[in-house]
């Protein structure tokens, strides 16, 4: 009996940590490695490959609306949902950032949504980039 609660301990304890929300510098990697040729290092869209788009890409250090971030936006934006079909708002498919693992994510109505963590991780960055 003491062994499975022992075993039980360990893995709720095991759930917990993947479910923890990731920090900016998780988020740093993959905006990184999937970002930075658009919207530059500085997030304003001035990326490389910038100048080859018409509109520019966004500057995503000016995302928060009176100082709120719009998460919900943002998530559906990336994912591919909330595209104004426009000519010039294509972004590629970010397949990877949509798989493994999932964290509870507030997307500011306070419901908690399921949300694959790399995304999570990259929301957490971008939050952390916004100008005051």
């Amino acid at each position: 009996m003491r062994i499975l609660a022992i075993l039980t301990a360990a893995g709720v304890a095991a759930c917990a940590a993947t479910q923890s929300m990731p920090d900016a510098g998780e988020g740093a990697a993959i905006y990184d490695a999937n970002c930075v040729q658009c919207h530059g290092a500085s997030g304003k869209g001035d990326g490389p490959w910038a100048s080859g788009f018409t509109p520019r890409p966004a500057d995503l250090t000016r995302l928060s609306n009176d100082g709120v971030f719009p998460r919900a936006h943002v998530l559906s934006v990336i994912d591919g949902y909330d595209r104004t079909g426009l000519p010039g708002q294509e972004m590629p498919e970010f397949g990877l950032l949509l798989e493994g693992d999932t964290v509870p994510l507030d997307v500011g109505d306070g419901r908690l949504t399921p949300t694959p963590r790399p995304l999570a991780a990259l929301m957490a960055y971008l939050e952390s980039i916004q100008t005051k």
